[in-house]
């Protein structure tokens, strides 16, 4: 009897790495993870590449001493790259996006390029955050570290070519260096001729879902295989968990919630207005065409983990006591209707349509009679209005929303979907999958190694519906109230700084 194939969607984070192994029905067979380390400290922000590539085959060594693994696709976080010597060895620490080195290198390459045609050139506007700018920092303050340098990629390209000895990168990652033509699907010359840096040193960018090849005779060896796999270019983490999440066409946006909520929406054509990036929002190639643009806050999640270590040690030793969730029992206690507090969520700096780093967060409208239940539930308000904001801000770009796809840890709270519903006025779906980004990327390896024949059928058996969440009319009226006053709460606050 014929085994079934198995698909592996490999997504290389940045405190650790996971694979999900899919077979031929879509049905999650296993999923293992390995953590390794980031920095944050003396002003660096940084993560090893050379730990990263370790803890990649660790992991995919426990994965295949269980399971006969056809095929593996690749995806990873964005901005971040290893530079290799002529032996592939990691040169030094990789920076993080967060990383505040290269911000005068970033304002030089504005300058040479144009602020504005490097924007409609790369469709971001120039940050320190972009690979670029800090691939001239490294050739400006580390001259003779980087005379060493032969290759730089970035995360998954690093990883496809560490298994497969092939050196390209989908047009989705390819972005997120601030210097891809968007347009042209090509590396912007001009940019990086202005920068100094020879194209030669970064991999081919191709469509997403190439498959590379087969594994290294090397790498087969560490595994302790004797047969191949086949290894596919995917995408970037957040694409990822746009395909993983059914997300195929304009009326329909993935939210995710997890540390962070990243809400990334289809685009169909490329928009020419300085009013669209002024808001730091990117473009970046999406699968099939069009673009995807990331609309997200600093603090998802992170503000009600806040809350719950500084606010709730009688409630979690309830939790504790009880065997429950102290999430859901704060929830359940959370007043009915709008609170009438403003919860500004900047507890890290405020994302689009700010871009500000600087900003701090807000609680306005507290009384005597305010309980931490209030404020509990004001939070998960406070996220909800910021990204109605949003929306609001790409109306003329991102148009005919109609549902949005819940993914993350923010996915298994019903009463925040339902805040979520009845704030933006939309339908919310909450699936029950775990790891949605590689759930997208093994389905679209298996397309692409010819195991799935159709990539939203093997999504649709992948990502199962839990819940879905209708908006309330009347709830959806109150809360625009209090909206009214949220839109000029930033503005306010910053003119007071």
């Amino acid at each position: 009897m014929k085994e079934k194939k198995i698909v592996g969607g490999l997504d290389v984070g940045t405190t650790g790495a996971k694979i999900a192994l899919f077979d031929e029905e879509g049905k999650n067979l296993a999923t293992y993870y390995k953590e390794y380390d980031a920095t944050h400290a003396a002003g660096k922000h940084e993560i090893n590449f050379a730990e990263v590539r370790d803890g990649v085959l660790a992991l995919l060594a426990d994965a295949v001493k269980e399971h006969h693994v056809d095929a593996i696709g690749v995806t990873s976080f964005g901005e971040t790259f290893a530079m290799l010597d002529e032996n592939d060895e990691v040169l030094a620490p990789s920076m993080l996006y967060t990383d505040p080195r290269g911000e005068e290198e970033c304002k030089e390459l504005a300058e040479m390029v144009g602020e504005e045609k490097l924007t409609l050139l790369s469709g971001v506007k120039p940050h320190p955050m972009y690979s670029i700018s800090k691939i001239m920092w490294w050739k400006r303050h580390e001259p003779e570290l980087f005379a060493k340098c032969k290759k730089i990629l970035l995360g998954q390209d690093f990883i496809v070519y560490t298994l497969s000895g092939v050196r390209q990168i989908d047009y989705a990652l390819a972005a997120r260096t601030g210097a891809l033509d968007i347009e042209k699907l090509a590396w912007a010359e001009e940019v990086w001729q202005a920068a100094g840096i020879d194209t030669a040193l970064l991999s081919t960018p191709v469509p997403t879902g190439k498959v590379a090849g087969g594994l290294t005779e090397k790498v087969r060896k560490v595994l302790g295989i004797d047969y191949d796999i086949t290894v596919v270019t995917c995408f970037h983490d957040q694409i990822a968990g746009m395909i993983g999440s059914g997300v195929f066409d304009e009326s329909q946006a993935m939210d995710g919630t997890g540390t962070v909520e990243c809400i990334p929406v289809i685009i169909p054509e490329k928009p020419t207005d300085k009013k669209y990036y002024a808001g730091g929002y990117s473009l970046v190639p999406y699968v099939g065409g069009g673009y995807a643009c990331y609309a997200f806050s600093f603090t998802g999640g992170a503000m009600l983990k806040w809350f719950r270590d500084n606010f709730a040690d009688a409630e979690k030793a309830l939790a504790k006591e009880r065997g429950t969730d102290v999430y859901d029992d704060l929830s359940a206690k959370m007043p009915e209707g709008p609170t009438g507090l403003l919860v500004l969520p900047h507890f890290a700096g405020a994302a689009t349509p700010y871009m500000d780093y600087d900003a701090k967060a807000a609680v306005v409208g507290m009384t005597l009679e305010t309980t931490k239940f209030t404020l509990y539930k004001a939070l998960m308000e406070g996220t909800s209005y910021e990204m109605l904001l949003n929306f609001e801000e790409l109306k003329d770009y991102a148009k005919g929303i109609k549902e949005l796809r819940a993914t993350g840890g923010g996915a298994k709270s019903d009463p925040w979907l339902q805040i979520k519903a009845d704030i933006l006025g939309m339908k919310i779906t909450a699936l029950d999958i775990g790891e949605v980004g590689a759930a997208g990327t093994a389905a679209l390896a298996g397309v692409s190694a010819g195991i799935y024949a159709d990539l939203h059928e093997t999504v649709g058996k992948m990502a199962k519906v839990r819940k879905v969440f209708e908006p309330n009319a009347e709830s959806h009226d109150a809360y625009m109230k209090h909206y009214a006053r949220y839109k000029g709460l930033y503005e306010a606050l910053k003119a007071h700084r």
